[in-house]
């Protein structure tokens, strides 16, 4: 191993402002098993702030930042990676097992390049050139960050998912959020929003996955495991039949089949959850109920009926959010462009009058009676 060309290496991070690095990859010796670091000022004084976490506990460490290369060098005697992002450019330095050393420097793009014409250009939270270690492992960004071709649409929907994220969670003062994922498929949001959480707002994060695939549940475990991820676990289940710990502060839901998402937003409703982000899918429960004769013409015509339920089904959900206590926006999600599933129900907790309650319930109830359909989420909340 060419400590010289690790010691240059550092420098050359050093040079640049720093916005946050990881320490990953722990070797025989290393106490920790990752350890995050982020540039503070305190008492006018700039330092490294080092964030060292074991299984079960982290440990805070601050040194002056310019002890911070001898720091790191010191560190990577046990560690086999550093990842770094700087103003203007990330870095990533590998060391193989057998000594083999790896040293990149890449530009951070603050917008990134458009792989079709009509797409203006827009700046993300989640930067290109990011090194987000599980989406490189499910397939959506490269070992260097950048955006696998057929993954763009995917990762626009993730940063536009924590651009409404942000807006929940940005000004919550707790230490710890506790999030629920229900139907987190192959967990591409699950892990950007711990990512999110951990790395941005650093804070801590207590979240569930939660699915009915067996095999993807197994493999999401394992990557959360091989990162260290220690606040993030995955579980096998149906939404209905789910069981909190803890009730949790925000529960998300992205593409949720059907009536799947009646049952998430019934669960977050009945804990009391802070904030709700749900992009329902598929909504044929109503669909399957209303006649052709319901509401003629819009009732006449398969694909216009299709369209009509299910924009009443998130309406319905909409004010019986409403009805429980929440303020609630019915957002684009994404341009229909890129996906058909563009609307997002975002409910936060607040002071609603009862009468305000009230009429929402009763407002959900004269939408069904005039399509002459009963509907899961009503159900679920009549009953409880």
């Amino acid at each position: 191993m060419n400590i010289e060309t690790i010691r240059q290496g550092l420098e050359e991070i050093f040079s640049l402002p720093l916005r946050r690095l990881t320490v990953s990859n722990p070797r025989a010796g290393a106490e920790y098993i990752r350890i995050q670091g982020r540039p503070v000022t305190l008492r006018g004084q700039e330092l490294l702030q080092l964030e060292k976490f074991t299984k079960t506990q982290a440990f805070h460490e601050n040194l002056p930042l310019s002890e911070g290369p001898a720091r790191l060098e010191a560190l990577l005697a046990h560690y086999g990676q550093l990842d770094a992002l700087c103003q203007g450019a990330s870095f990533c330095l590998k060391i193989s097992k057998k000594g083999k050393l790896f040293f990149q420097r890449q530009a951070v793009q603050s917008v990134l390049e458009r792989p079709a014409g009509h797409d203006r250009k827009k700046q993300y939270l989640l930067e290109e050139g990011m090194r987000i270690p599980p989406l490189v492992d499910l397939g959506v960004l490269t070992p260097e960050g950048r955006v696998v071709k057929a993954k763009y649409d995917k990762f626009k929907q993730i940063n536009r998912f924590v651009e409404l994220l942000n807006d929940v969670l940005a000004k919550n003062p707790r230490e710890t959020l506790r999030i629920v994922d229900f139907g987190c498929g192959k967990s591409y949001l699950t892990f950007v929003v711990y990512y999110y959480v951990t790395e941005i707002l650093r804070k801590k994060a207590d979240i569930v996955g939660l699915d009915l695939k067996e095999d993807v549940i197994a493999h999401c475990s394992a990557v959360a495991e091989k990162y260290g991820y220690t606040g993030l676990h995955f579980r096998c289940g149906d939404i209905k039949d789910y069981l909190a710990d803890q009730a949790p502060d925000l529960v998300i839901t992205l593409h949720a089949c059907d009536t799947a998402t009646d049952y998430a937003l019934y669960h977050a409703a009945q804990w009391g959850s802070e904030a709700i982000l749900s992009v329902p899918c598929c909504q044929h429960e109503l669909n399957l109920q209303v006649k052709r004769d319901a509401l003629p013409p819009l009732t006449d015509y398969g694909i216009l009926k299709e369209r009509l339920c299910a924009l009443a089904t998130d309406a319905v959900r909409a004010k019986l959010l409403e009805s429980q206590g929440y303020e609630v926006q019915v957002l684009e999600f994404i341009d229909l462009a890129h996906s058909p599933k563009n609307l997002l129900l975002r409910a936060r907790k607040a002071p609603v009058s009862p009468e305000k309650r009230q009429a929402a319930r009763q407002e959900a109830a004269r939408l069904l009676q005039l399509l002459g359909a009963e509907q899961t989420l009503w159900r679920l909340l009549e009953q409880a």
